[in-house]
């Protein structure tokens, strides 16, 4: 992800010298070094913050200062409810380990820095993506086997009318998702014993390779008692909006949305079940993605979307 160089902060910034005395203090030699600041773009302000001459970073997050739609939201929630998240899938995945939270400024959350390419790097370069997707595949697996829980169906569903209704979709449209969600709610396809906690904001920017070793980021939006294929679901919405766009096609995506998928799987029973009902979930991450854009390209993500509710009708 890329970032710009805004500032750097010495001795008697009060933000610098919270980290320095109550943060990662323990970790430099030189408690008065200077701080570098680079800025990155988010939905709200991010800005990595490199203690110079000691090859070392973290990451903080600025609650208060949303950059994105969403800005009528309590930023304090926020900041725990992040935080709270980070700490529970840090003791069972890899993630960038919070820190500290502060809410006198701005809601911050600082965390660990992690270095690395971006799994979105990968996606650009096409270069070792099946390893790489493999390797979150892996890490998701991991992520939903050890957080097990109740499930809330009622929840998912209730999602899925609130992307609908930030769409603002011509009444005949949404009447079809209407009628779509309702033969997939009376299903028994989406009924489970448990549910588990999801990452939920599964983007190629939000999973940093450092040595070879997966690490996700960004747990704001994470749920518990949750149907674990909606990560699966997210993601491979993804992989497909990323090759229509930019690798010449959509269907160009499926030998590797079939390969992660596989790789998540335990064994081709699990395969089976999680490519029947994965069109759900799919189809929210379409209709995510169709949030940021305009013209064409929206309709075609919504007309994707409702394509992949219709699979209820194939079965």
């Amino acid at each position: 992800m890329a970032s710009l160089h805004v500032n750097t902060l010495s001795l008697g910034d009060p933000f610098r010298d919270w980290l320095v005395e109550e943060v990662v203090g323990h970790r430099l030699k030189n408690k008065n070094c200077s701080v570098d600041v680079f800025k990155y773009k988010s939905s709200h302000t991010v800005c990595r913050y490199h203690f110079k001459g000691e090859h070392f970073s973290v990451m903080a997050k600025f609650f208060a200062e949303p950059t994105g739609q969403l800005k009528d939201y309590n930023p304090y929630k926020g900041m725990v409810n992040e935080y709270l998240n980070l700490k529970k899938a840090a003791s069972v995945i890899n993630v960038a380990k919070p820190l500290a939270i502060n809410k006198k400024f701005n809601c911050a959350l600082v965390t660990e820095h992690i270095p690395g390419k971006s799994l979105a790097w990968y996606f650009s370069h096409e270069e070792k993506l099946y390893e790489k997707l493999a390797a979150v595949a892996h890490m998701l697996r991991h992520l939903h086997e050890h957080t097990k829980s109740s499930y809330n169906k009622e929840k998912e569903f209730g999602n899925y009318h609130e992307v609908l209704d930030h769409l603002k979709l011509d009444s005949n449209i949404r009447e079809t998702f209407n009628r779509l969600l309702g033969q997939w709610w009376y299903s028994p396809l989406l009924n489970r014993e448990y549910g588990c906690m999801v990452h939920r904001d599964v983007t190629p920017s939000n999973y940093i390779f450092c040595k070879g070793q997966p690490y996700a980021l960004d747990f704001e939006s994470s749920w518990f008692h949750a149907h674990p294929v909606r990560d699966l679901g997210i993601l491979t919405a993804e992989i497909k909006n990323e090759f229509e766009l930019h690798r010449g096609g959509g269907w160009k995506a499926e030998p590797y949305i079939g390969n992660f998928l596989w790789e998540y799987s335990s064994d081709e029973k699990d395969f089976n079940y999680i490519t029947e009902i994965l069109p759900f979930f799919m189809s929210i991450g379409l209709l995510r993605s169709a949030r940021l854009h305009r013209g064409d390209y929206r309709n075609y993500l919504i007309k994707e979307a409702r394509e992949c509710l219709e699979a209820i009708n194939k079965r």
